[in-house]
């Protein structure tokens, strides 16, 4: 049993307890979708969660159950973390890979999302590599379990987890803001830091926007100084900036936009250089892929790794990083990150600037196991301080 004095975490649990949690019984997809006062909820969460695992408390609170996991892309740090927060809170994490299932004989979305899950409390899902999709497939996951539910063919409301999609990525943007809070010293501090989303070059092509697409519309909601920088052309999903516009614009914060690294660079305190796809690129790729245009796709990488090498100088070097606020800006990434000498023969950030912020980028992805933990405790309990106010007291410890 656990001895040492709990009045910290008492305080955290108890603030928790004092916002409103709308999620329980529903799901976790778009970060605009919600209130500043339920984004915190998730964040307080993942914050108390974090700091119970470091003391060593038990946080299983599921006898059984599955949370079942689809990635439709590949992924490291994100399908690990979810199965981490699985085990952290007792349930068995299960992967519906969709080759071995009864998809490829024509099984609709409908119903395999109500056949997974009989006994399982959540479904995440990636979904990001094809525009207008990803999120629409969430939503039909979604609405399938809402309807078996509501018609009593499921005993209980998965909660759908939004792991990656064409809109959003919100378990890594709220990793990210956690990590910001940590080196801040809380979420008041970041009121007037200036951020610069910027795209860099990368020798792939087709990596999704919603990274930059996140970070826009969540970094603005606490009064943060954002600009995106991007080589014209490199458009994101046109909404995704009225978004950040509107949520800078009711904070007190600012979103602007550059064609210019070096501008984007000046006077920052965080930079996050990351390349992405231009948004029609994305949206020809996708229709290429629907029709199965092989020629068609190999023809678009090739004009897209064309178009990209006229914009090798947009790597994060030291000479970059000596523009920011002292030169020493808070460099970010939601890794792997694209790493000139290292990785690739030119990338995204140079190996001196990677090397010196290596290990605060392992500490930023340390985060997301926890904000995924968060997120299906607040979809499945009406109360997530109270049950963590439970484990806290009985203060049983993991080993």
């Amino acid at each position: 049993m656990l001895r040492n004095s709990n009045q910290g975490l008492d305080a955290s649990i108890d603030a928790l307890a004092q916002l409103n949690n709308p999620f329980h019984n529903k799901d976790f997809l778009l970060t605009w979708q919600y209130s500043d006062a339920a984004l915190r909820s998730v964040l307080q969460g993942a914050m108390i969660l974090e700091a119970m695992h470091r003391r060593n408390i038990s946080l299983r609170c599921f006898h059984s159950g599955l949370a079942v996991s689809n990635f439709r892309d590949n992924s490291t740090r994100t399908r690990f973390s979810f199965a981490s927060a699985a085990n952290l809170l007792g349930l068995t994490q299960q992967d519906l890979d969709e080759s071995k299932s009864q998809i490829s004989h024509g099984e609709t979305v409908r119903e395999t999302a109500t056949m997974i899950s009989f006994l399982s409390e959540v479904v995440g899902i990636r979904d990001d590599m094809f525009i207008h999709e990803g999120h629409t497939y969430m939503q039909s996951v979604s609405d399938a379990l809402e309807e078996s539910y509501r018609e009593g063919v499921l005993p209980q409301r998965p909660g759908v987890i939004n792991l990656q999609c064409d809109l959003d990525h919100p378990t890594q943007s709220c990793a990210d803001l956690i990590h910001l809070v940590n080196t801040y010293g809380g979420i008041e501090n970041l009121r007037g830091k200036k951020v610069a989303m910027t795209w860099a070059y990368s020798p792939s092509y087709g990596k999704p926007l919603s990274v930059p697409q996140g970070i826009i519309t969540l970094l603005p909601r606490f009064g943060m100084d954002v600009t995106l920088a991007h080589p014209e052309g490199y458009d994101l999903v046109p909404e995704t900036l009225d978004i950040a516009r509107d949520h800078a614009t009711r904070s007190g914060g600012r979103f602007t936009t550059t064609d210019s690294m070096k501008a984007a660079f000046e006077g920052a305190d965080i930079v996050y250089p990351k390349s992405w796809a231009p948004f029609k690129v994305m949206e020809e790729r996708t229709e290429l892929l629907r029709k199965g245009d092989k020629a068609g796709q190999v023809d678009l990488e090739r004009r897209c790794l064309e178009n990209n090498s006229r914009f090798k100088s947009w790597e994060c070097n030291q000479d970059l990083m000596s523009l920011t606020r002292d030169g020493r800006a808070l460099y970010m990434h939601c890794l792997p990150a694209d790493i000139t000498g290292v990785s690739c023969e030119q990338g995204e950030v140079s190996a001196e600037v990677f090397d010196r912020y290596r290990l605060d980028t392992y500490r930023e992805a340390g985060h997301k196991p926890f904000v995924i933990a968060s997120m299906i405790l607040h979809t499945r309990f009406a109360s997530p301080a109270g049950v963590l106010a439970q484990r806290l007291r009985e203060g049983i410890l993991r080993r």
